[in-house]
């Protein structure tokens, strides 16, 4: 499904919260949307190497780094991985590396910026917990919709105006 998040924020004025722009879009699919699953995470993907193995139709992974530049959460092998079990998409507030192969992958994938450096596996993490960034707090079950013109969350599932 493609969205256009300025005509979802005009169709659903009450519903929707929107990001502060701070993301880019980095993934092969320029819009995205669905069901939101929560990681919090520092420094340390884990638990999203775990959550990409996962059947993903119809969702979206919202990952709370903290706002680290120092490190990625995401590279190649696991955006394909998440390609191959149906994620709809990946939010990140933290970096992701390997942006030219992700570009390719049929995944929405939008992230602060870009690092080279891989994070450390320790294990640890939070998995489906509220996490609050870019002036929003995201729920596990609500929706979330990206484009290239931003990203909004809301309570429950939307459709495309018209």
């Amino acid at each position: 499904m493609h969205y256009l998040t300025p005509d979802l924020c005009d169709a659903y004025p009450e519903l929707v919260k929107v990001l502060e722009p701070m993301f880019s879009n980095f993934g092969g699919r320029d819009s995205f949307g669905g069901e939101i699953v929560t990681i919090k995470c520092f420094e340390d993907n884990s638990l999203v190497k775990a959550q990409v193995e996962l059947n993903g139709k119809g969702k979206v992974l919202v990952v709370d780094g903290g706002g680290s530049l120092r490190c990625a959460l995401l590279g190649d092998m696991l955006a394909e991985k998440a390609a191959k079990s149906g994620w709809e998409g990946i939010v990140i507030y933290g970096c992701i590396r390997d942006v030219d192969v992700i570009a390719q992958v049929d995944l929405g994938v939008q992230a602060l910026a870009s690092h080279p450096l891989r994070t450390e596996k320790r294990g640890i993490g939070d998995l489906n917990v509220p996490v609050t960034f870019a002036g929003v707090t995201f729920k596990p079950g609500e929706f979330i919709y990206a484009d290239n013109n931003g990203v909004i969350v809301s309570p429950s599932a939307l459709k495309m105006p018209g």
